[in-house]
């Protein structure tokens, strides 16, 4: 195996933005799948297909930290951003998964809005990602969108909290319970792994900045 000992920038740099980027078309699909319940299979299957297009990605990135010695940044930060990225599409994917496969009839209006949060992750974790490669101060400009992660993941558990709440007091069958706590609970996981990936985007501010 062939050792770079110069950092390769661009090519992490770039694999993370792009993994940000695939996110946000998983995020926004899924999104129009609750917004515009019809089509559901195919829908699943463009969102599982941004799932393995970020898995190729994730994979690649992977490689490139193997074979480069000297990393822009620390290369466990790098790794652990790369997980909760991924950690975070496939949670959309299984949410998806799961309106299709328990025939799920029509979305509920709280599954909208926390498919409507999870988006407004995606869109922050591709302009925080977009600013990496920034040097010194300005690295702080990831800074603002980490907090407002932080608040989308609060946001997201106050709508589940009353989610579960009507679900559980809604008189409905237990399978119908049932389905949508397993629904509720990848929408929410989503939003908790974007909230991660803020915190190692914060970790790297502190120690790059």
């Amino acid at each position: 195996m062939r050792l770079s000992f110069l950092p390769r920038e661009e090519k992490f740099f770039s694999l993370l933005y792009q993994s940000c980027v695939n996110l946000q078309k998983a995020a926004r699909k899924l999104q129009d799948l609750l917004d515009n319940y019809e089509n559901i299979p195919a829908k699943v299957a463009e969102i599982q297909e941004f799932e393995h297009r970020g898995d190729e990605l994730i994979h690649e990135l992977f490689l490139a930290l193997h074979r480069t010695f000297v990393t822009p940044i620390d290369r466990e930060d790098i790794a652990a951003l790369a997980e909760r990225l991924d950690d975070f599409i496939d949670a959309i994917e299984e949410a998806a998964i799961y309106l299709l496969e328990y025939k799920v009839e029509r979305p509920t209006e709280y599954s909208k809005q926390l498919a409507e949060i999870v988006v407004k992750c995606a869109d922050e974790l591709e302009k925080a990602t977009a600013k990496l490669h920034y040097r010194g101060a300005r690295l702080k400009e990831i800074l603002p969108h980490a907090v407002e992660l932080n608040r989308l993941e609060n946001e997201a558990d106050k709508v589940v909290g009353v989610a579960m709440g009507d679900l559980f007091n809604s008189g409905r069958d237990a399978i119908y319970i049932l389905k949508w706590r397993d629904i509720y609970n990848d929408l929410e996981g989503a939003t908790d792994r974007a909230e991660d990936a803020a915190n190692v985007l914060e970790a790297i501010v502190l120690k790059h900045a």
